[in-house]
């Protein structure tokens, strides 16, 4: 039986990288998906993409800083389905800068999407998730709010606090039957690096004992086995999804 049947999945940043592969992921193992993100197309396409591969999803335009829209896309799926099973905060952005050029409107920007868009969503759910007597919250850090990376202030200071987030919630919530854990994924091959020039990405593959980029497909694989059964005792975890680049 697919591990994910019969369960509510709310994704949020669902229509592109890690979250297009964590829905379509989700999808297969037999989930109701919620497709969130911000622009009507390419959720529109994301749900096209999961419904043919046989799974119930429907779509939600959803800007995480928005409080009212995080908690009118919650209502929604809880009157539609009486529940939610499981969320994946995926949704995330960065605005590289060293710190002596980093204005004020990026650092503002990645906290607010990164960190506090996370915030509303699990906080919105939580209560639910409570009533219910389980729930699975994901959230998506990264190997930079492990490690820190240069030129990256906001972003490793959100990621950071991500895992703080996780930590604290798995002991709030755990004794409730809420599961709260995180992902840090490494350098994957996404759209994010679109921008970068090859040079740097050579660069970056060597520093991956396994000697290349992560495929999305292989974190949404590991939100699958944590939003799952078979993770029932995990809590409280931060798992790398980085090919080994931090030992």
């Amino acid at each position: 039986m697919p591990r994910l049947s019969h369960k509510i999945c709310l994704i949020t940043g669902a229509a592109q990288g890690i979250g297009l592969a964590t829905a379509e992921t989700f999808a297969r193992e037999g989930a109701t998906v919620i497709v969130a993100d911000l622009k009507p197309e390419p959720v529109a396409d994301a749900v096209h993409r999961c419904q043919a591969l046989g799974a119930t999803a429907e779509g939600q335009v959803l800007d995480v800083t928005d409080r009212d829209a995080v908690e009118r896309v919650v209502a929604e799926v809880l009157a539609r389905h009486g529940r939610i099973d499981v969320l994946v905060n995926n949704a995330g952005i960065t605005q590289d800068a060293r710190l002596q050029k980093m204005t004020l409107a990026q650092f503002d920007r990645v906290i607010d999407v990164n960190l506090r868009g996370v915030f509303h969503c699990a906080q919105l759910v939580a209560d639910a998730m409570v009533k219910q007597g389980h729930g699975v919250i994901l959230n998506a850090s990264s190997v930079v709010g492990i490690y820190g990376n240069y030129g990256q202030t906001n972003y490793a200071a959100s990621k950071f606090g991500v895992i703080g987030f996780t930590k604290t919630w798995a002991r709030e919530l755990g004794p409730k039957g809420v599961r709260v854990n995180a992902v840090a994924p490494g350098f994957i091959e996404t759209p994010i690096l679109g921008t970068i020039p090859d040079k740097v990405i050579g660069e970056m593959k060597h520093r991956v004992p396994l000697g290349r980029l992560g495929r999305p497909e292989e974190v949404a694989s590991v939100y699958a086995f944590l939003a799952s059964d078979d993770a029932s005792y995990v809590n409280g975890a931060v798992i790398e999804v980085s090919g080994g680049m931090s030992v």
